[in-house]
């Protein structure tokens, strides 16, 4: 969205170093992703950036205020709830779309996170983009004056801090089979900590362990959690030694709360030009609002799972537990940024990362999405090319 630089991004672009960059990616680890890798990564302009930072302080206002919690504990089911909380998340991620108002380029929310993303995978693409293409040195995917060094350091003390990194573990179900293990190869990869399946964990007392690739027996300290609670609930014959809901003397970096609490479930309490209006199916007069211009959306899946674009009073009246899904304003993606084969729509995530002590989080990466469907996603996108994952490059001061 930088006309200059997308102009010259596309003259330059050939399919041999599209293929370079795909074997330089996959070289890293000798691993494939399983999602398909954009021709392109995005260019943001200041102005825009500015605009979409903003929308973000203005959500994070909402979530420092001292009654979000109280405002937020009705996300959070009884047989949902890990002991031990702390004052807010570590990690907040939160997606727009590249929208069109008045013809001129707008962010609108999209969803937010109080979970963690691809936060390393992401700097393995901005170095390969940067590699293959030789994007121009002024170009950044990081922010508040950071780079790749000072980027790695604060991930570092987010996540382990003092803690060795031998007892912390990232933890998920079935590691190898799910479509972020790049990501999770790339943590081992700059932080050193090991990728644990649930499944994997054994329990005593309060306390857990795991077998390290040493062969060694190693206490647990702290837990880098990925597990997404939908598919823990779908995952009825899992055998594990322990339930999210145990007091366990482990410390949660990113508590399972806070997937809940910050989530589709924040949408209606957040209020701002850049904010689609988005209601409690629970609280609403369905037959008061013209349905063709909402989305219904289940308020914990992941994925698009679930979500109804076209939305009947069927629909609606079909819902069996309104008080879990939410009515969302339709926002209309521009086409935004112009390839070979036809213009694409973006999704933009901005991920952030929140200290112990501070007040408020920290901008640190993003993560892009490029589609050419009616919606932002691999099933919307099948034979289609210059479109899935990517990051976006705003130029330095």
């Amino acid at each position: 969205m930088i006309p200059a630089l997308r102009t010259a991004y596309n003259k330059n672009f050939t399919p041999e170093k599209y293929e370079a960059f795909l074997n330089e990616i996959d070289r890293q680890y000798n691993y494939k992703p399983a999602f398909r890798i954009c021709e392109t990564p995005v260019f943001f302009s200041k102005p825009f950036a500015e605009k979409t930072l903003n929308a973000c302080e203005h959500i994070i206002d909402v979530l420092c205020a001292p009654d979000f919690k109280s405002k937020s504990q009705a996300a959070l089911s009884p047989e949902n709830i890990v002991p031990n909380e702390d004052a807010h998340p570590t990690f907040l991620v939160i997606d727009f779309g590249v929208c069109e108002e008045n013809g001129e380029l707008v962010p609108k929310l999209i969803e937010l996170q109080g979970f963690p993303s691809l936060f390393f995978f992401q700097l393995d693409l901005a170095k390969a983009y940067n590699k293959i293409f030789d994007l121009p040195k002024k170009l950044t995917p990081f922010f508040n004056g950071s780079d790749e060094a000072s980027y790695i350091e604060k991930m570092r003390a987010v996540m382990l801090g003092d803690t060795p990194k031998e007892n912390v573990i990232l933890l998920e179900i079935e590691p190898e089979k799910q479509n972020t293990y790049i990501d999770f190869l790339a943590t081992e990869n700059y932080l050193g900590i090991e990728t644990v399946s649930l499944t994997d964990i054994t329990k005593s007392g309060k306390d857990l362990f795991y077998t390290a690739k040493n062969g060694k027996s190693t206490h647990i300290k702290k837990i880098y959690n990925r597990v997404i609670f939908d598919e823990l609930a779908r995952k009825t014959d899992l055998k594990a030694a322990f339930k999210f809901s145990d007091d366990l003397n482990v410390e949660w970096i990113g508590h399972p709360n806070w997937f809940f609490r910050i989530s589709k479930h924040t949408l209606p309490f957040l209020k701002s030009p850049f904010i689609p209006k988005t209601f409690f199916l629970k609280d609403v007069d369905t037959a008061a609002l013209d349905l063709k211009n909402y989305v219904l959306k289940p308020l914990f899946s992941f994925s698009g799972q679930g979500v109804k674009i076209d939305v009947t009073k069927e629909d609606i009246a079909a819902v069996e537990n309104p008080e879990n899904y939410i009515l969302q304003e339709k926002v209309q993606y521009a086409n935004a940024v112009v390839t070979p084969s036809g213009p694409a729509k973006v999704e933009w995530r901005l991920m952030f990362v929140w200290e112990k002590n501070a007040s408020r989080p920290v901008l640190v990466n993003n993560l892009v999405r490029l589609s050419k469907g009616i919606m932002i996603g691999v099933r919307y996108n099948k034979d289609k090319d210059w479109v899935g994952g990517s990051i976006g490059f705003t130029e330095q001061e």
